[in-house]
């Protein structure tokens, strides 16, 4: 049997529930004929007589009421689901992924999230983390919508929207010794180095800033965790090269000491998202979120 056709069951509905076609036929805004018309084909698409005429009022055969229960149902379920797909329109409900960098979702996306759940309590948000490179090979497989990195990433594959530069500090332990205004890379390789792993591009920039002055970073440890990179500066293991942003506030780590690195350095970060990814309104919603961002460091700069 073909699918039924849910106008065909709303004449039924309106026809029975009124007790005439032409009650019917205003209701609907259809004429008389186009609605027994209606009937007639429902009633040949089923096999049956769903309709009855006693005196002047129309009533539903047996056959004719437990197919309208059906009827409400479905109309029901009609409705439920278009209110659903509304709210997808909207944006008010959906389910987006995003990837990210241990650093950026422990120092600088709370506050954000925080704010999206409350305004978009709807929205389903699932958190990745990963090196910009893996949240990228993700991204091209799309299995993230939108990543939160560190520059570079193919410009050619994503759309890139800058946020920040997040300028990069040495981290030293605190020692008797006066510490200078500015680290430059000389003076940074007399500590021992503990540094982020090498796949991250936090790392990269600043093992590059150590080669471009002409020395090699050699870590006594490679850490995947900045709260434990700073922990362990604290206990005087050695120096490392970190983001300004993961040293605000309370979180600066005790018996260690922050100084800006000369030349100065910085990364770049960046929400990304893959060219050709259509443009869902929860998407929309969450990247929006993602940028205040920059509005915030902008504001800050004022």
């Amino acid at each position: 049997m073909r699918g039924l056709n849910p106008d065909q069951l709303q004449a039924l509905i309106d026809v029975t529930d009124l007790g005439s076609f032409s009650a019917a036929a205003r209701r609907l805004n259809l004429t008389q004929p186009a609605v027994s018309l209606q009937i007639r084909e429902l009633e040949r698409r089923i096999g049956v007589r769903l309709v009855e005429r006693l005196g002047k009022r129309a009533f539903a055969t047996a056959a004719g009421r437990e197919l309208i229960e059906h009827a409400r149902r479905m109309k029901a379920d009609t409705d439920r689901v278009l209110a659903a797909m509304r709210r997808h329109k909207d944006g008010t409900v959906g389910r987006v992924h995003i990837g990210t960098g241990v650093t950026a979702l422990t120092y600088l996306l709370p506050g954000v999230l925080r704010s999206l759940r409350k305004s978009h309590p709807g929205i389903e948000l699932v958190i990745t983390t990963g090196t910009t490179q893996g949240v990228a090979e993700r991204m091209l497989a799309n299995r993230i919508d939108l990543g939160f990195v560190t520059l570079p990433v193919d410009a050619k594959a994503f759309s890139i929207m800058a946020v920040r530069d997040d300028r990069l500090l040495a981290l030293l332990p605190v020692t008797k010794t006066r510490v200078p205004a500015s680290i430059d890379a000389a003076e940074l390789s007399k500590y021992p180095l503990i540094l982020e792993y090498e796949r991250s591009n936090h790392s990269r920039i600043g093992r590059q800033w150590l080669r471009t002055a002409g020395f090699e970073a050699r870590s006594i440890m490679e850490i995947d965790n900045m709260e434990t990179i700073k922990q362990l500066v604290s206990a005087g293991l050695g120096a490392s090269i970190v983001p300004e942003s993961a040293l605000g506030g309370r979180r600066t780590a005790e018996n260690c000491v922050a100084r800006p690195l000369s030349p100065p350095a910085h990364r770049k970060l960046a929400v990304i998202q893959r060219r050709d990814k259509p443009d869902e309104p929860a998407l929309r919603a969450v990247r929006e979120a993602l940028l205040t961002l920059r509005e915030r460091t902008k504001a800050k700069a004022r």
